[in-house]
């Protein structure tokens, strides 16, 4: 069985997260092969893995986002059909074409972005869009706002499409495209597995963005639900990480008898082993999350910063790569304003089993998550957690279904104060902490096992190979 994984902005470029995740999903199935099919942002970036493949990979295709703005335009003139023109005109709009049809044109008839974004057909849609949508704003400003959107979406159309028996797509957007493109092409089956609904993320990150402008914020996050409904419309088969995300799905479009949860596992065995930190007289606290803006690591700082001016034993460990080195700086300088230098300490990528031997307890303080593996790992190691209210944490740390309770403590996002408030809660008692870290390694072995997710998947290459 060959298995096209496709992944956008992750394995194999970067460490934790999905890469860790989709790193040990390859290594758990050696009997399938795997070719990747992976986007990323910058070609400088090409064949610089920060993973040794597993032997069980057997191809590489990489496509790179700034490789579609190299694309030049074209005077090339092409004919096309009625129902080409409506559903390209739909796609402009960020409506809902037929994505066989839009598939086609840039696969069999083999049309080219650079000169379809030339083409006198483009400029007449545009004005369409401009007339109906945009009245008050500048032509040049619509036109490239739309531009912006249509050009790497035509590019990753354009891209020749790797053979597999089975296209599996770790999410939407881009990348989902790709999973449409080698199910149409090919006549293949496509499964999505969603970590984070990728629609409602981009949509948070626009809404917050200072590069898209005021007037055209609802167009993007209109385009990015285009491209999900796209993958929610054409996969055979669609998961999530829990039940929630699942009822998300389905209120986007994803039909109700396609959608299945799958929760994600870890290795049981490699944290449950090891020991619990001996009370040393300080509290030490570990953050496992990247350096970056979703981490939302300085509203973990401050959070910090106020829970060690009532208590003057606790450290923080902040274990993961600069994902982003501008605001990897900017959390150094921070740490350095408030005078925590000697209690904030930056690990960078460390091995995070020898290093929870040192906490307490861990924290995440994301805007946005899925069922993040750092907590269930830290909870498989016997360490409580305090995380936001974000993606599956409060089910994590609250479900009362299996009998085993509260295991944490969650604050809402970017709320610094309320988040110090259950660092003090937590950092109080070590008693209750011991409590609390027995009782969810207890929830990770009945239900988070990572042999048990991997039967999952395994069943759904099993159904639509049927």
């Amino acid at each position: 069985m060959r298995v096209c994984l496709i992944l956008e902005g992750s394995y194999p470029y970067t460490h934790g997260g999905v890469s860790t995740w989709m790193h040990n999903y390859i290594k758990a199935m050696p009997d399938i092969e795997f070719i990747l099919w992976v986007i990323g942002a910058n070609a400088k970036d090409k064949g610089k893995f920060v993973y040794e493949l597993p032997a069980n990979v057997s191809e590489v295709h990489e496509v790179f986002l700034d490789d579609a703005l190299k694309i030049k335009p074209e005077k090339k003139r092409y004919r096309f059909r009625d129902d080409e023109l409506d559903n390209l005109k739909k796609v402009i709009d960020c409506g809902r074409p037929d994505w066989d049809c839009i598939v086609k044109i840039f696969q069999e008839k083999k049309v080219k972005p650079g000169a379809l974004l030339m083409s006198s057909e483009f400029l007449n849609m545009l004005e369409e869009v401009c007339a109906s949508k945009y009245k008050y704003s500048a032509y040049s400003d619509t036109f490239h706002t739309v531009r912006s959107m249509m050009l790497p979406l035509f590019y990753m159309l354009s891209q020749e499409v790797p053979k597999a028996d089975i296209y599996h797509t770790i999410c939407t957007g881009y990348g989902g495209i790709l999973g449409v493109l080698g199910h149409v092409v090919h006549k293949k089956p496509l499964i999505l597995s969603e970590h984070g609904i990728y629609s409602r993320e981009r949509e948070e990150e626009i809404i917050r963005a200072n590069w898209v402008v005021a007037s055209f914020k609802k167009r993007w996050i209109e385009f990015f639900y285009m491209l999900s409904d796209a993958v929610y419309k054409q996969a055979d088969l669609i998961s999530s990480l829990f039940n929630r995300a699942r009822a998300t799905q389905i209120e986007l479009g994803a039909p109700k008898d396609k959608c299945y949860v799958i929760g994600n596992g870890v290795n049981y065995e490699r944290f449950a082993a090891i020991p619990l930190k001996e009370d040393d007289g300080y509290v030490d606290i570990g953050a496992v999350m990247r350096m970056a803006p979703i981490k939302d690591v300085k509203t973990l700082i401050y959070a910090f910063y106020e829970t060690s001016l009532l208590l003057k034993n606790v450290r923080l460990y902040i274990l993961g790569a600069e994902d982003d080195k501008e605001y990897a700086e900017e959390c150094y300088e921070l740490v350095r304003e408030l005078k925590l230098s000697e209690k904030v300490i930056f690990t960078g990528q460390v091995d995070v089993v020898e290093y929870m031997k040192k906490f307490d307890f861990t924290v995440l303080s994301s805007i946005s998550e899925g069922q993040p593996l750092s907590v269930l790992e830290s909870l498989a190691a016997r360490r409580p957690c305090v995380t936001t209210d974000v993606g599956c944490c409060r089910e994590l740390l609250e479900d009362e279904s299996d009998g085993y309770g509260v295991v944490g403590y969650i604050a809402p996002p970017m709320n610094r104060s309320f988040y110090a408030r259950e660092l003090i809660r937590m950092c109080s008692s070590r008693e209750e902490r011991l409590d609390m870290g027995n009782r969810g390694q207890l929830r990770v072995r009945d239900g988070f096992r990572h042999e048990d997710m991997i039967k999952n998947y395994r069943s759904l290459y099993t159904k639509v190979e049927e």
